[in-house]
């Protein structure tokens, strides 16, 4: 079997990228493998005939990670992928949104472009390369895509730009963003920072522009090898039906699109639409009728042109200047119980955040290609039906609903403490109760508020606004940025830019288009636009809550942190868990151990976390010499007794030590579980402890009570008790002879039980 594969390569930042096809897929409609370091992505594209009565372009991207690509299994019991990752969602939505503008106009045959990471050297990650790879893909198929187009990750580390930079580079970079295009214009952004400001971050689009015109030459030389047959699509001749729907309603449909108020001017754009459609079209069924679904179509391009043009002509459908925000409305507090609640709305866009904080426990296991880890910090966004007023299915939460709150969980996250100074697992809850126009920024706002009402220590706070664009599609230089887009300019509209940061700079920033790109002007005024209706956004946050607050809430858990050293991890949690599990059940807390020795102490009850973390300490801590300690008698020997002076720890305080007096019958007077304060005398070479009595209640100057007791009970010379306290050098127990006097007590008991 013969094999026409064809390759390109070139390198492209520090290694080599390359694309090859030929081999594999043969029958896709164009199927590229990419490579970059070791990582390979196999993308296939194929196409279909059209659904019957679709009005839209059915095109769908899909991006899979095989985890065999790393040498990893699955886990669970099946022991094979699953549905797609959040990982795997986002790559997908990256793929779909450059190649999406790049189609003729009424092209609606069905489009799927798969990409699976099938080898990866855990250093170059897959998804920019899918990116380039369903570019090429298409670009070389005969489809009638409107290529080429390529994308390109770029990374900052030590003030230095980097070209597709390595899993290691990200880990230290203060940029991780990917820049799609063409050789002219940027066609999509996705991008997040710790507080770029706008002049760097339009320095890093240009550099990624660079990188994109030499990934596009090496796409172009795989096209000329391959030279591909393309379809040639004739859009449908024009019925008239769209001029004729303009001479009679234009007038009429540009008064009912400044009707104020969402549902108010959807329905009077309803009312008009449903009177013109009864008297274009008053017997449906009629020989030559015009058919109500083309009717419904050629509406929308109607509507299309009313909104542009009011835009253009300086009229916004609320009737707002081009750089206006829409009326702010912030509270906190509306929730009880929750650890956090917060209310952010912006004209009729609401979002209502709820704040959960919780232990190490309550951390997210993400497991993919690279090395499991844990998230301590989670944004999770909702966009139910009711919120614009319709009835949909109910069920888990979309593509769209993941990427929002993607987006806004990465344009907060570098506000927040470190794990050292916050240990808290922080889950943030945002649900849209109403919108139109950009939940995602209204989410970044709410979810600052939300943080800060619960006692997070951020270190800025971070809010967000979108801003759009309508260029006149026959002067391309003629074109209005709309500060806040309502949902009617975002749908008629040619871009939707999403800007997220603090006064500082931008934390997160993501560019969707509906035409192929926009020029570096554009983005540079928009950058600029958005700064100033960022500022006015934060401002009216802080005057709700100016600072986080300096407690969390009574119903948050209370987390203490200590470190130990690691050797001392076993007398914590002792034999069999038992000095652990103790501590726990005896406060009411919970104790986690890290291998580095890190223990977490949380309660709901501040005093208890309090007395575990006191237990914790003692029963970790180091037996000093020369302390005196408040011990416990354990047990009683003939010789002494040994007394529990830490968690798990015990020493001998020999009878010669027990007290000034004579020492005769030692069990008569002391019995187990009895206090007694006692002083470190030694740790010898075997890690026993010594310990007297005696020493120290001298030191701490009080009466020993047990002195007179001990003479009295044991009726025997007193002096000859020091004696044998002086003569002996160690702490061997000493065999008396029994006598009537009991001065060998340990040889009456003997007798006794004899």
């Amino acid at each position: 079997m013969t094999v026409n594969k064809v390759r390109v390569e070139r390198k492209i930042g520090r290694q080599v990228l390359s694309f090859e096809t030929g081999q594999l897929a043969k029958q896709a409609a164009g199927s590229v493998l990419v490579q970059y370091g070791d990582t390979t992505v196999l993308v296939a594209a194929a196409s279909g005939p059209p659904r019957p009565g679709i009005d839209f372009f059915p095109l769908m991207c899909d991006y899979r990670e095989r985890l065999a690509a790393a040498g990893k299994f699955p886990g669970g019991f099946l022991k094979r992928e699953g549905r797609p990752s959040t990982k795997e969602t986002l790559s997908a939505r990256l793929m779909d949104r450059p190649i999406r503008p790049l189609w003729p106009n009424g092209y609606k045959d069905e489009v799927q472009v798969q990409a699976f990471v099938i080898a990866s050297d855990l250093q170059n990650d897959g998804d920019v390369l899918a990116m380039n790879g369903a570019g090429a893909a298409l670009h070389i198929s005969p489809l009638p895509f409107k290529g080429p187009v390529a994308s390109v990750r770029v990374g900052k580390v030590d003030g230095e730009l980097i070209a597709f930079p390595t899993h290691d580079d990200l880990v230290e970079s203060e940029l991780d963003m990917i820049v799609s295009g063409d050789r002219e214009m940027v066609a999509m952004i996705e991008g997040f920072a710790n507080e770029m400001p706008e002049d760097q971050m339009v320095e890093a689009i240009q550099f990624a522009h660079k990188a994109i015109r030499e990934v596009i030459e090496l796409q172009e030389e795989l096209y000329e090898k391959v030279n591909p047959q393309k379809i040639e699509y004739v859009e449908p001749e024009d019925d008239g039906l769209l001029q004729r729907l303009t001479d009679a309603y234009y007038d009429e449909f540009k008064a009912a699109q400044q009707t104020s108020g969402k549902l108010e001017r959807a329905e009077a754009v309803r009312a008009l639409r449903d009177r013109a459609m009864g008297e274009v079209i008053p017997d449906p069924s009629a020989e030559g009728a015009i058919d109500v679904n083309r009717f419904k179509s050629v509406w929308h391009d109607l509507e299309e042109k009313v909104v542009r043009d009011l835009i253009i002509a300086g009229t916004r459908p609320d009737g707002r200047d081009r750089e206006s925000l829409r009326p702010i409305y912030c509270e906190t507090d509306l929730l009880p119980r929750v650890h956090g609640s917060a209310l952010f709305q912006r004209g009729e866009t609401q979002a209502l955040i709820t704040i959960a904080l919780g232990t190490a426990r309550d951390e997210q296991r993400v497991d993919g290609l690279q090395d499991e880890y844990s998230k301590k910090f989670m944004l999770d966004y909702n966009f139910p039906s009711f919120s614009v007023g319709e009835c949909r299915p109910i069920r888990g939460p979309g593509r769209r609903e993941i990427g929002h709150g993607a987006l806004a969980e990465r344009s907060v996250a570098p506000v927040l403490p470190g794990a050292d100074d916050f240990p808290y697992t922080i889950r943030v809850i945002s649900d849209i109760t109403e919108s139109n126009g950009s939940s995602s920024m209204a989410t970044v706002c709410g979810a600052t508020l939300g943080l800060m009402a619960s006692g997070v220590p951020i270190s800025n706070p971070v809010a967000g606004i979108s801003v759009g664009l309508v260029q006149d599609k026959d002067n391309k230089d003629s074109w209005v940025l709309l500060t806040d887009i309502l949902g009617t300019e975002d749908h008629f509209g040619d871009m939707d830019f999403k800007i997220a940061g603090t006064q500082n700079g931008i934390t997160g920033i993501q560019l969707d288009l509906k035409i192929t790109g926009i020029s570096e002007e554009i983005i540079r005024a928009t950058l600029k636009q958005s700064r100033l209706a960022r500022i006015e956004i934060l401002k009216k946050m802080l005057t709700t809550i100016p600072r986080p607050r300096r407690e969390i809430a009574a119903t948050a858990p209370r987390l203490l942190r200590t470190k130990i050293s690691p050797d001392k991890i076993g007398a914590l949690i002792g034999p069999g868990g038992k000095n652990i599990r103790t501590i726990q059940e005896t406060t009411g807390s919970v104790i986690e151990v890290d291998d580095d020795g890190t223990v977490l102490v949380a309660s709901s009850d501040k005093q208890s976390a309090e007395d575990a973390m006191r237990q914790v300490e003692a029963c970790t801590a180091t037996v000093q010499i020369g302390k005196i300690y408040d011990g416990t008698v354990s047990s009683i020997k003939e010789f002494g007794a040994f007394v529990e002076i830490l968690p798990g720890r015990d020493g001998l305080v020999h009878i010669s030590e027990m007290s000034s007096g004579f020492v005769s019958n030692i069990d008569s007077v002391i019995g187990v579980g009895d206090p007694m304060k006692v002083l470190v005398i030694d740790v010898d070479e075997h890690d026993r402890v010594k310990l007297s009595r005696r020493r120290a209640l001298e030191e701490l100057g009080e009466e020993d009570e047990l002195a007179g007791a001990f003479e009295s009970e044991g009726g025997g010379d007193r002096d000859r008790g020091d004696r044998d306290r002086g003569d002996r050098d160690d702490d061997r127990p000493r065999r008396r002879r029994g006598s009537s006097g009991g001065s060998g007590g340990g040889g009456g008991r003997r007798n006794r039980r004899s």
